[in-house]
């Protein structure tokens, strides 16, 4: 950030760009509450929810990259503000569909709200320094809150003005959000000094390290996971413990604004104790909560002496509901603490970088889901989804793992030959 900046300026950058995108987080993730009347609607099986769900994820996520590189040479603002002109017209053309083929399709259309993280950690890159910028992305990514906005508005439209009226209600709520981002949000290129312009190679270059892909598979647990479980918790909660869908949807919102609030102080956490140090938590943390949500409701029969007795073992729905905010906080500390090492390692690369990371997180958004739909429908049991999701985390810390002793054997060598300890005195 640019010294001469005032401190006024950069929060109403931040306060701007936070609230456009938690606006894109709800209407990415819109599909999350309409997908239970669809359900019944259309009469779909689960891997056609997880499909149905992934739609518009999937253009997000895939455009995540692409937009962060034109973040590098185009202004980040005026970006933002043509993807929200951008999401207008589907939405409004929403109740016009009919069919599961035509609501893939404006998925995807709205879909492209998902870019609006990549914009966005770009445009605040430049007004905060190095030792903010973990407070300044925690901050930022509340914006997943977003997802409760639809939580809370879909079901009041629908039952004050009907079905047909939430794509045109939602439309609206972009365009006059775009229309403030556009007034009031600062243009950060008339603060900052002229800067070379750097070769396109300069910021791909980066792509090809091993270190960003490393990075975007922990993000695709900590949002991937976080993101796929918004679009499925509500109706987890109606097949598996039989919750009425206004009850189901409770839940669903403490949880995503309670991990949405969590990156904030996540972000705190990584600029004071190191980001690596965050994740590792984070992860330890999850595991621990996933085995015993992987655990599928089972009865077990010990055949006594005298009797047989019987067992049966189920997590009840609010233990299960405690373990899931655990979850959700620890991956909201997560969230902020993997862009704290992007930022640590490419501070020049945020848009390209970050882009990639962004992608492959909300590629988990996508995939997920679709798993989740999949496992279900072969395993049997609602725990399915769960299971995967350890197995995800597994891997994420062992390549943590081999990593963190790959560099500190080099850090160990770069040491010894400083300090001539592989060479022989004369």
């Amino acid at each position: 950030m640019n010294p001469a900046i005032p401190k006024s300026q950069s929060t109403r950058a931040l306060i701007m760009a936070t609230m456009a995108f938690a606006v894109n987080f709800s209407v990415w993730t819109l599909y999350s509450v309409m997908s239970i009347e669809l359900q019944d609607k259309l009469q779909l099986s689960g891997t056609q929810i997880g499909l149905l769900l992934s739609a518009p994820i999937i253009t997000g996520a895939l455009f995540r990259l692409p937009v962060g590189i034109l973040c590098e040479r185009y202004s980040s603002k005026w970006l933002f503000i043509l993807q929200m002109l951008f999401v207008v017209p589907p939405l409004f053309l929403l109740p016009n569909i009919q069919s599961f083929a035509g609501y893939l399709g404006i998925g995807l259309l709205i879909g492209i709200s998902g870019v609006s993280f990549t914009i966005g950690i770009r445009y605040l890159a430049d007004w905060f320094e190095s030792n903010e910028q973990g407070t300044a992305m925690g901050v930022f990514g509340a914006g997943n809150a977003g997802a409760a906005l639809s939580l809370i508005l879909v079901p009041y439209i629908k039952d004050v003005w009907g079905w047909q009226y939430i794509g045109p209600v939602y439309s609206v709520m972009v365009l006059v959000t775009c229309v403030v981002f556009w007034l009031l949000a600062p243009n950060a290129v008339a603060h900052l000094p002229q800067a070379p312009q750097k070769s396109l190679s300069f910021f791909i270059k980066p792509l090809a390290h091993a270190k960003v892909w490393r990075f975007g598979l922990y993000y695709y647990f900590v949002f991937g996971s976080f993101l796929a479980l918004i679009l499925w918790l509500p109706q987890y909660y109606v097949n598996a413990y039989h919750l009425p869908l206004n009850q189901a949807m409770a839940l669903t919102l403490l949880f995503v604004i309670s991990s949405s609030m969590a990156r904030a102080a996540g972000g705190w956490f990584a600029d004071r104790f190191g980001a690596r140090n965050v994740n590792w938590s984070v992860f330890w943390i999850c595991l621990i909560c996933l085995f015993f949500l992987s655990y599928p409701p089972t009865t077990m029969t010990i055949h006594g002496v005298e009797k047989d007795v019987h067992l049966y073992i189920e997590l009840n729905v609010w233990i299960f509901t405690l373990l899931l905010l655990v979850i959700g906080l620890a991956q909201g500390f997560g969230r902020a603490s993997v862009y704290k090492l992007v930022n640590d390692y490419y501070p020049e690369q945020m848009g390209s970088v970050g882009g990639l990371v962004a992608m492959l997180g909300a590629l988990g958004g996508c995939t997920l889901p679709i798993l989740f739909g999949i496992a279900v429908d072969l395993a049997g049991v609602y725990s399915a989804g769960f299971m995967l999701l350890y197995g995800v985390l597994a891997m994420c810390m062992l390549l943590m793992h081999l990593a963190i002793k790959r560099e500190r054997y080099n850090q160990r060598i770069f040491n010894a030959q400083q300090h001539n300890f592989l060479e022989q005195d004369e």
